[in-house]
């Protein structure tokens, strides 16, 4: 009776212990414990959710955000379910505490890309489910943590692009692979050979216009539906992509199906067709054709250059090149090889000199065209006295070399150098004159490079087709310069654009007397001040001149006026008129006085009438 009583009040200890959230439905049924809180509005997981829980179902809720507080410490925790949520943020180490959790529902949410940091510490995980999202991005290590035990992997619905084709190929464990509803245009080769677990793949409504052939579809049995097939087969739908039925899907076409609903999008005699029902003989392809190319191209040494080469064939042919001595050309810091055909070297020498071959193939064969790659030699330039100059390293773009050893190729340079002529040569600049080259059709425009001798720059101009001569300016004095002029034209054959030498010319320029020219200047400028400075100080002396010969002269009138004044007063005041003389006088004086300070200006104004007639008196 003891004992009773004592279970009794454990019971109801741990019931009374055990805090079920609002809203949710708890069941505490032994040895696990399983919280509900489906359609209950919530926003954000429930803090007083018991720590014990074994299954947490969280489904048709408003939940955004997952934290990392959210499932601290819940290690029991087997089963969780978020769908059907509007989750678009899922902090670092939010399951780090969930190691015995296997399956993970996050399905029907608005999760754009997953990281590293998403998923670690599930290290027992095998259910994952994250069909109907909004991922365009998934990590290539998130799965590491649960790599071998995952089961079943669900990526459906998403906008996925590229999946991490490495890491599912190491899904050793996985037996149901859905990666329908995507974007997936391509599928590399041999990927599913090691998941010898995979019973279901389902790429339907994708961008693949083809599958590569895998060991694994050879190996197992192939279906289309799995009702009635054996354990052993795999399940494989691809329907709804855009397949490209020709040659390369002839091993697909061999497989044991069952009637599907996949068709044939290109090419056109076959589009609209259901792929089981057509023959195995019309999956045909066409061999490579190369239809344009490079033929032949000069450069000089140090100069970049592109040699294309462009192929059609179905399906698109690849496009590589064999170097002269054999070797396939790679990516190296020197050359880049493009996937449209295009070979880039970025600095020549003369090494490269030779036949490189362009090499088209496809699944139907093989296709190879010769372009011929000549490179020039850097010349060494000679000065006026014909002793030859110290090589200086680096690169050089000079068409023509100035050093032969054979007759043949002085006489070619020879020929050359009258193609082209430098007049009008000064310390700074030159005339540059070519003939007219209207043999040459399709020509485009004139090319003019030149170097000093002094320094490895190569300059470049571009002129007119329709001009033969350029006046080159912006050059240093006492340089030797050594100049070719090319013609750019559009080759016929091919459509691309190729160059021929019009010729080569070598000049110095004149020496340029720098001193003597800045002691003229300073003569000159200071020959022009004096000159100036002397016409103002003798504009100055003549007229303070002119003004001391006028007060010269009005001072002897004045001095005559004032002795005929005097004696006429005396005679008009001994004869009884002192009234009238006086008046006629002090008008006088008025009149003088305003004559003399219209004359002298400033140094008068001083004076009155009163002043100038007590000096009279």
């Amino acid at each position: 009776m003891e004992r009773l009583v004592i279970c009794l009040l454990m019971v109801s200890t741990t019931v009374k212990a055990m805090i079920c959230p609002k809203r949710c439905m708890c069941q505490n049924l032994p040895p696990s414990l399983t919280i509900l809180c489906t359609k209950t509005g919530l926003l954000f997981v429930p803090p007083t959710i018991d720590r014990r829980t074994a299954e947490l179902r969280l489904m048709d809720n408003f939940i955004t955000t997952l934290r990392r507080k959210d499932f601290a410490n819940m290690t029991n925790l087997i089963h969780l379910t978020l769908s059907r949520n509007t989750i678009s943020h899922i902090m670092p180490y939010t399951f780090y505490d969930l190691r015995d959790l296997h399956a993970l529902h996050l399905d029907n949410n608005r999760l754009t890309a997953i990281t590293e940091e998403h998923f670690q510490g599930l290290a027992n995980l095998r259910h994952l489910i994250l069909s109907n999202n909004q991922l365009h991005y998934i990590s290539p290590s998130c799965m590491e943590d649960f790599i071998e035990t995952l089961e079943d992997l669900d990526l459906s619905y998403n906008n996925l692009a590229t999946v991490p084709w490495d890491t599912l190929g190491r899904l050793s464990s996985v037996n149901t692979l859905n990666l329908d509803h995507n974007l997936i245009d391509y599928v590399p080769e041999g990927i599913f050979s090691n998941l010898h677990k995979l019973a279901r793949l389902d790429m339907t409504s994708n961008k693949l216009k083809k599958i590569p052939p895998d060991p694994l579809f050879l190996r197992i049995p192939v279906y289309a539906k799995s009702k009635g097939s054996p354990l052993t087969s795999l399940v494989l739908s691809f329907g709804g992509n855009p397949l490209h039925c020709n040659c390369e899907l002839v091993w697909l076409r061999r497989l044991t199906r069952e009637d599907d609903l996949e068709t044939c999008a290109s090419p056109s005699e076959l589009a609209g067709k259901y792929f089981w029902s057509i023959r195995e003989e019309e999956f045909i392809c066409e061999p490579p054709m190369i239809t344009h190319r490079t033929s032949k191209m000069f450069v000089m040494e140090g100069q970049s250059m592109t040699l294309k080469c462009k192929a059609v064939g179905d399906p698109e042919p690849y496009i590589h090149w064999i170097s002269p001595d054999g070797k396939l050309v790679s990516n190296t810091s020197r050359t880049i090889a493009y996937e449209n055909g295009s070979l880039d070297i970025l600095t020549t020498t003369t090494k490269d000199t030779g036949v490189y071959s362009c090499i088209a193939s496809n699944a139907a064969g093989e296709s190879t065209a010769p372009v011929e790659l000549i490179v020039n030699p850097f010349p060494h330039l000679a000065n006026s006295t014909n002793r030859l100059k110290e090589h200086e390293p680096g690169p050089s773009d000079i068409l023509i070399s100035s050093k032969s050893s054979s007759p043949t190729d002085n006489d070619n340079k020879a020929d050359q150098s009258k193609q082209v002529v430098v007049t009008e040569l000064t310390s700074s600049s030159a005339v540059i004159q070519w003939p007219s080259q209207n043999h040459i059709r399709g020509i485009q425009m004139y090319q003019i490079q030149y170097n000093s001798s002094s320094d490895d720059i190569l300059i470049y101009r571009m002129i007119p087709s329709s001009s033969n001569t350029f006046f080159l300016a912006d050059l240093a004095s006492s340089r030797d310069y050594d100049l070719c002029v090319l013609a750019v034209y559009n080759d016929g054959t091919t459509s691309l654009t190729a160059t021929k030498a019009v010729g080569c010319v070598q000049f110095t320029t004149e020496q340029e007397y720098k001193q003597c020219h800045s002691l003229h200047a300073q003569f000159l400028g200071g020959t022009m001040i004096i000159i100036i400075g002397g016409i103002i100080v003798a504009s100055v002396l003549v007229f303070i001149f002119i003004l001391l010969m006028r007060y010269k002269v009005y001072n002897n009138h004045h001095h005559k006026s004032q002795d005929a004044k005097v004696s006429n007063m005396c005679s008009q005041t001994n004869g009884g008129q002192s009234g009238t003389g006086s008046s006629t006088t002090s008008k006088f004086i008025e009149r003088k006085s305003s004559m003399i300070q219209e004359h002298l200006g400033d140094s008068v104004k001083g004076l009155t009438v009163v002043d100038l007639t007590h000096d009279f008196e």
